[in-house]
């Protein structure tokens, strides 16, 4: 699992690696294992990890006071899962994390003070900041999307933009994710089939 981490990060840095630094990224990660719907994060806890999936799916999302979800992120992967909020600020999530099918992970703990140790290594930096930098991109096309876009437009760029999530995920999921019920995507399904 370690290897598969390396070569990700290998593959979004120019920096070398040295084997000093390998040692530490292996000794910081822990591999998890969940199974279906078990937790990484349930809502009150303190964010204790950052984890990086090697196979599954996972979801993060808030249960509102009538019991509906709300989906905030959906990930595969190579994707990374977290509270960032609740890592950072050591304060309780609002987020559940819960794996959708069963998932292997790397977790990165914030104890041991793991992560800045990390972000010391040039080609773990390297690759953290272009994360972010895409992570806010995609958050701010996905609000501006929500805010101007049609429910069908939204549609339509995630089948551009992850049309592996159609595959992974069932259409209640997908439609949370999209911020509508789920007869209004089955009803955009139908016409984007008739055209």
């Amino acid at each position: 699992m370690h290897a598969y981490l390396l070569d990700y990060i290998k593959t979004r840095s120019h920096s070398p690696i040295t084997e000093a630094e390998v040692s530490l990224i292996k000794e910081a990660f822990i591999p998890k294992k969940l199974r279906k719907r078990q937790f990484l994060l349930q809502e009150g806890e303190v964010c204790k990890y950052i984890g990086f999936i090697i196979k599954g799916a996972t979801r993060q999302y808030t249960v509102d006071e009538k019991g509906y979800e709300h989906i905030l992120n959906l990930c595969i992967e190579d994707w990374w899962v977290s509270d960032r909020e609740s890592f950072h600020k050591e304060t309780p999530s609002i987020y559940n994390i819960d794996a959708w099918e069963e998932t292997d992970l790397l977790l990165l703990p914030k104890a041991n003070e793991y992560y800045e140790r990390l972000n010391c290594i040039p080609a773990f930096n390297e690759m953290r900041i272009q994360l972010d930098d895409n992570h806010h991109i995609a958050s701010q096309r996905r609000l501006h999307d929500s805010i101007y876009h049609t429910a069908e437009y939204r549609y339509e760029e995630l089948i551009k933009q992850h049309p592996e999530f159609l595959q992974r995920f069932p259409q209640h999921v997908i439609a949370s994710y999209l911020g509508m019920t789920k007869e209004t995507l089955s009803r955009i399904r139908n016409q984007s089939v008739r055209k």
